[in-house]
């Protein structure tokens, strides 16, 4: 699949499972905890400053955008999890929105969930539930070890041969070390997410 990214723009904001675009074009989903990177990874893969919006108060916003990528693909930024200010009234809205978009999608049209995950925290017990998730949803899941720019070298290597082995992550599943601020690891994502659109 060619794209051209410079074709791409926020299609849909959705805080109800009424408003999910049903237009049958492939998805992939963008997964981790409030605060993690998420937006500033899409804006990176996208090569845009500021078209999905990084938020000054995490866990804020509970809407899921789809983002248009050449008429071909949404890139759909789910709302993060495991803010701890956070009410209980919206960590239900959060679970209950969530849970529609992944038990309405249609089949074939969600390709796989890139999972985001701090380099320099490691899995948090928030994380563990969506990994414990997804590997029992059978949706394919790529692994986004955010901010490694945010450690030296030798500390960077360290976490991430501890996620290679971490317990709970299915053998064989790609990890992508990334930074935003430097643009690491762009090219070896949007492989990743091509190859599981093929697939």
């Amino acid at each position: 699949m060619k794209l051209n990214i410079q074709n791409s723009n926020l299609a849909v904001t959705a805080g109800l499972k009424s408003q999910f675009p049903r237009d049958m074009r492939v998805q992939v989903a963008f997964s981790g905890r409030s605060n993690v990177g998420k937006s500033s990874l899409i804006n990176t893969l996208l090569a845009r400053k500021a078209l999905a919006r990084v938020s000054g108060q995490p866990g804020k916003t509970i809407t899921i955008n789809f983002y248009d990528v050449d008429k071909k693909l949404y890139l759909v930024d789910l709302p993060g999890y495991g803010f701890a200010k956070r009410a209980p009234a919206d960590k239900e809205k959060w679970s209950r929105l969530t849970n529609d978009f992944f038990t309405g999608a249609d089949k074939g049209v969600l390709k796989a969930v890139v999972q985001l995950i701090d380099i320099k925290v490691g899995p948090t017990a928030d994380d563990d539930m969506m990994l414990e998730w997804l590997n029992g949803s059978g949706i394919p899941y790529i692994i986004a070890a955010t901010k490694i720019d945010k450690l030296n070298r030798t500390d960077g290597e360290r976490n991430l041969k501890l996620l290679e082995e971490y317990p709970l992550l299915k053998e064989g599943t790609p990890i992508i070390p990334f930074s935003s601020t430097k643009k690491l690891g762009r090219d070896d994502l949007w492989k990743c997410i091509i190859d599981h659109i093929e697939a």
